[in-house]
C-alpha cells in the first residue's frame, strides 16, 4: 500500500485502472461476439473449441461439396436414362417391323422396303449411343467404365458406375450355338434302341446322345449356378433346369425337336406304320403316343397333327417331299412299333426304323443357352452343349426373308432386354443417390446445429453482459477520476 497522502503513488488510481483495462477488454470481446455472432473467433477464444469448430466446419464444407457432386451424378444419369428411353422406343419399331416381316404375306420387295427402314432405325440406336454426353463425357458407346462419384465427405465414401456399349452393334442376342450339328436333321441326338446287328442301325448313343454330367452357368453378372443333365433326357428338361436357374444366372434356355424323314416303302402293301410319342427320356412316353398308318405323306401329317394336343408333335412337308416332325417344347420324340415301310434321316441312314431296321428309336432335341449379355456355360462340351455365347447383334438383323424377321425377333428381345436392363441400372443408382442426398441433407443440418452450440455467441447472454461491463467501465472512470482528485487535493497543503 502505498504511503497515505503520497503524490508519487496513487494506489487506487492504479486499482481503478487496472480493473477499467479488464472491463474494457471484457467489453471489446463482447462487442466482438455481439457483432460477429460468433463466441470463438480465433484459437485464443477457446483453443478446444475452435478445434472442435474447424472439425465441424471441414466436415460441412465436405457435405456441401458431396451434395453437389452427387447432384452431378443424378443429372448425369437423367441424361443418360432420356437416350435409353429414346433407343428403347426405336428398337421397340423395330420389334413391330420384325413381326410384321416375318408374317410370311409379304413381297420380295415389300421386305427389302422394311430392310431399308430396319437400317435406318439400328443405325438410330448407335448414332444415340454415340452422342450422348455429359460435360463431354461420353455416356452410352462403352467408355463410361467404373466412373466414381464422390458422394460423401470422407474417403471412400464413393458409388461407382459402369454403362455398357448400347450401340446397335453391340446389343442383341448372346447364345451358345444351336446344339445339334452333329445329327443331319439339326436335332443334337438320334438313337435307337434296337440291336447293333440290324440292317443300317445305328447303336444308341453312337450319333452323339447327351453326356451325363454337371453344367455350370456363370451369367453376365456373375450369378452363377448347376444343372445336372441325363444322357437320355430331353433337351426340354434341360432348358426347364436353366430356366429355373435364370433369376440367378441371367442365362435362359429355349429347346426344340425336330426330325426331317424320308419315306421309303420296304414293300410293305400297307403304308407306313409306327408309334409317334414325346416324352422327357428315351422311356417317358407315357399317354403320349399316337398310332399312324398311312399309305403316303399327306396321310401321315393329317394323322399326326390331329393328335397334337396329345404330345405336342406337329408334322409338315418340306420342299424335298420329307416328312418333317416338330415337337417345340424340346421334348424327345420316341418312334415304335414300326411294323411296315422305312424311316430314314435324310443326309444318311442315320436312324432306320420299321422293314431291315429297328422298331424304336429316339429323337433328342437342341437346346440354345440364351441372354442379353456375354456368358459362360462350363463342362459344356463335355456333356455335348455348346460352352461360350457369341453375340448376334442388332446392327445384323434382316428381315427380308421370312427366316430372316423371326431370327431378329428374338435379337430384337434381347436388345431390348439389355436396354432396359441398363435403364433400371441408372434409375437404381438415380435413387441411390437420390437417397443419399437426402442423408447427407439431414446430416448437413445436425452438423450446423453441433457446430453452433460450439462457436455460435448466445446473444441475449452476451448483451445481458455487454450491459454490465459497460456500467463496470463507467464506475470504474469515475473512481478514477474520484482517486485523481483526491491526489491533486494534497497539492493545496503546499504553502
Amino acid at each position: 500500500m502505498s504511503a497515505v497522502g503520497s503524490i508519487l503513488t496513487n494506489s487506487g488510481a492504479l486499482d481503478a485502472l487496472n480493473a477499467l483495462t479488464t472491463t474494457t477488454n471484457t467489453n471489446n470481446t463482447l462487442e466482438n461476439e455481439l457483432s460477429t455472432g460468433l463466441a470463438i473467433s480465433s484459437p485464443a477464444d477457446n483453443p478446444a473449441g475452435y478445434i472442435t469448430a474447424q472439425g465441424f466446419t471441414s466436415q460441412l464444407n465436405g457435405i456441401t461439396q458431396a451434395i453437389s457432386n452427387a447432384n452431378q451424378g443424378v443429372s448425369l444419369l437423367q441424361t443418360a436414362q432420356g437416350a435409353v428411353t429414346q433407343q428403347i422406343s426405336v428398337v421397340q419399331q423395330l420389334n413391330s417391323i420384325a413381326v410384321e416381316a416375318a408374317n410370311g404375306t409379304q413381297t420380295p420387295e415389300e421386305g427389302s422396303s422394311l430392310q431399308d427402314v430396319v437400317s435406318q432405325l439400328t443405325a438410330q440406336v448407335s448414332t444415340i449411343a454415340k452422342q450422348t454426353q455429359f460435360n463431354d463425357i461420353s455416356l452410352l458407346n462403352g467408355t463410361f467404365s467404373g466412373v466414381q462419384f464422390q458422394v460423401g465427405a470422407n474417403e471412400g465414401q464413393t458409388q461407382t458406375l459402369t454403362i455398357g456399349n448400347l450401340s446397335a452393334s453391340a446389343i442383341g442376342l448372346n447364345a451358345t450355338a444351336v446344339i445339334g450339328s452333329k445329327a443331319a436333321n439339326a436335332s443334337k441326338a438320334i438313337y435307337n434302341t434296337g440291336s447293333a446287328s440290324d440292317s443300317g442301325v445305328v447303336t444308341k448313343g453312337a450319333a452323339g446322345a447327351f453326356t451325363a454330367g454337371t453344367l455350370k452357368i456363370t451369367g453376365p453378372t456373375a450369378g452363377a449356378g448347376s444343372v445336372t443333365v441325363k444322357a437320355s433326357e430331353s433337351a426340354a428338361s434341360i432348358s426347364n433346369a436353366v430356366n429355373d436357374l435364370s433369376g440367378t444366372t441371367g442365362v435362359q434356355a429355349q429347346a426344340t425337336t425336330t426330325v426331317t424323314l424320308k419315306l421309303t416303302k420296304a414293300g410293305s402293301a400297307s403304308g407306313y406304320a409306327f408309334t409317334v410319342g414325346a416324352g422327357t427320356s428315351a422311356s417317358a412316353n407315357v399317354g403320349k403316343s399316337v398310332k399312324v398308318d398311312g399309305s403316303n405323306i399327306a396321310e401321315l401329317i393329317t394323322q399326326i397333327n390331329g393328335q397334337t394336343s396329345t404330345n405336342g408333335i406337329t408334322a409338315s412337308q418340306n420342299s424335298a417331299g420329307s416328312l418333317v416332325l416338330t415337337q417345340s417344347s424340346g421334348d424327345n420324340i420316341l418312334f415304335s412299333a414300326a411294323t411296315s415301310g422305312s424311316l430314314n434321316t435324310t443326309g444318311g441312314t442315320v436312324v432306320k426304323i420299321g422293314s431291315g431296321g429297328s422298331a424304336t428309336a429316339v429323337v433328342q432335341g437342341q437346346v440354345q443357352f440364351q441372354s442379353s449379355a456375354a456368358f459362360s456355360v462350363g463342362n459344356a462340351s463335355a456333356i455335348g452343349l455348346g460352352d461360350a455365347s457369341t453375340l448376334s447383334s442388332l446392327s445384323d438383323i434382316n428381315v427380308s426373308t421370312t427366316a430372316g424377321a423371326n431370327a431378329a425377333i428374338n435379337v430384337v428381345k434381347y436388345a431390348l432386354a439389355a436396354l432396359n436392363n441398363t435403364g433400371g441400372q441408372l434409375g437404381a443408382v438415380q435413387q441411390s443417390l437420390t437417397a443419399n442426398i437426402n442423408n447427407l441433407d439431414t446430416t448437413s443440418q445436425n452438423v450446423t446445429s453441433a457446430l453452433g452450440v460450439v462457436q455460435d455467441a448466445n446473444i441475449p447472454a452476451v448483451s445481458t453482459s455487454l450491459t454490465e461491463a459497460e456500467i463496470q467501465a463507467q464506475s470504474g472512470v469515475a473512481a478514477l477520476k474520484s482517486s485523481t482528485t483526491l491526489q491533486q487535493a494534497y497539492l493545496s497543503l503546499l504553502p
